[in-house]
């Protein structure tokens, strides 16, 4: 009998031909960079997964609340993609913004509130991104197929489905608030006019 739990342990690979080569990226990050971080993300998971099997415990995707395993995708680029860029960082402020930032354009490379670089996103979603507040800035979203935690349906294989990015404008953005007695998380999401500007700078595409 085929263990679909295992074979669901090995990610997707990438599709070699998904790749946009006439996609517009910022600070001198190339296509072939963002191929080599999504690479090597798929490797770590891998990795991990086939261990946690050995071990009889679910995979990463499987245990990890939904939320959290899209930070950690979107964490991981954050610190991969500078391996193969030379000219990107990781922002050093703790939660600063940018997570991408020009080599040496600020003191340390550290930053909390910066007007340059790469903001990084992973999500389930082909649209309706958020993040914590409404931003000008470059924004680039990594979109993935995976099981979620406690989720009742067949085992599959983690597989990245799109890559978009777009500098932002602010009125690309609309903001959710909250009542004094909410405990919701303060967002901005990405308005249609956002979307559709990520969306005809598609970086990749799985099929």
């Amino acid at each position: 009998m085929v263990d679909l739990e295992l074979e669901a342990c090995t990610p997707e690979p990438l599709n070699a031909a998904g790749f946009n080569n006439a996609a517009v990226l910022p600070y001198g990050l190339e296509i072939v960079h963002v191929k080599s971080a999504m690479e090597e993300f798929l490797r770590f998971l891998g990795f991990l997964n086939l261990q946690l099997r050995t071990l009889d415990i679910a995979r990463l995707e499987r245990f990890m609340m939904p939320a959290s395993f899209s930070s950690l995708v979107g964490e991981f680029l954050d610190t991969a993609i500078p391996k193969y860029c030379p000219s990107l960082v990781k922002n050093r402020y703790h939660n600063g913004h940018p997570d991408l930032v020009p080599i040496d354009k600020f003191i340390n490379n550290s930053i909390l509130h910066g007007d340059e670089g790469i903001e990084i996103k992973a999500s389930r979603y082909k649209s309706g991104w958020q993040g914590h507040n409404a931003e000008a800035v470059w924004l680039m979203v990594f979109t993935f197929d995976a099981n979620g935690a406690n989720e009742e349906s067949a085992p599959r294989s983690f597989r990245f489905s799109g890559v978009y990015a777009a500098e932002l404008a602010l009125d690309d953005w609309s903001f959710s608030g909250r009542s004094g007695t909410s405990r919701r998380t303060i967002t901005a999401s990405v308005k249609q006019s956002g979307a559709t500007k990520m969306k005809s700078n598609w970086i990749y595409r799985a099929s």
